[in-house]
């Protein structure tokens, strides 16, 4: 097998198998087993399951957010992760249920923060903010969205992706901007002084 191509095997021998047993319960053997390769095959492309889990996630994650980085699209790139996500459910609620829910957290920070510093880097066009405000106020909002996804996860992915969206949209209506035309007025007051 190519790198890629085992890569993706073990991927879906890992979903297959989470659908059987608990992510905590699935050893490296049984996914050497279920793809027909080594312990060492597995070795030489992930550390341990978890490493697998979280490059399986990544590569679903990266697929669903594609282009849609703008002030424009940003809506779309959400909602597609959150479908993305609904559809490895059974991942996902293993990671978060299982010992390392701080993997899942760091997972989604950085793809919120892949969303949107592209979002707030466009909504600072003419706006004199430094590129550490512009981070800031990505971030920020990055831990907004790591809330709104971590509360759908806790309650079992249960509501509608599109519905997530349109209101998460509602709430930070034109505030991107704000922010970042606060940040400059602040930092214009600032100056003065």
């Amino acid at each position: 097998m190519k790198s890629d191509a085992t890569k993706v095997a073990m991927s879906n021998a890992l979903k297959g198998l989470l659908k059987k047993k608990k992510l905590s319960k699935i050893t490296i053997n049984d996914i050497a087993s279920e793809c027909n390769i080594s312990r060492m095959t597995f070795y030489y492309h992930f550390q341990d399951i978890y490493d697998l889990a979280e490059w399986t996630l990544e590569e679903a994650a990266g697929r669903a957010i594609g282009e849609n980085r703008t002030y424009s699209s940003w809506q779309q790139g959400f909602e597609d992760l959150l479908e993305e996500l609904q559809s490895n459910q059974v991942l996902i609620l293993n990671v978060y249920r299982s010992m390392d829910r701080e993997m899942i957290e760091r997972y989604l920070l950085k793809k919120a923060e892949t969303l949107l510093m592209p979002v707030v880097e466009q909504e600072s066009q003419g706006i004199a903010v430094s590129e550490e405000a512009k981070r800031r106020v990505a971030v920020f909002y990055s831990y907004a969205f790591l809330g709104v996804l971590m509360e759908w996860i806790s309650k079992g992915m249960t509501a509608s992706p599109h519905e997530i969206v349109m209101m998460v949209s509602a709430i930070i209506q034109g505030d991107f901007r704000n922010s970042l035309e606060n940040i400059s007025r602040l930092n214009l007051h600032s100056q003065k002084q």
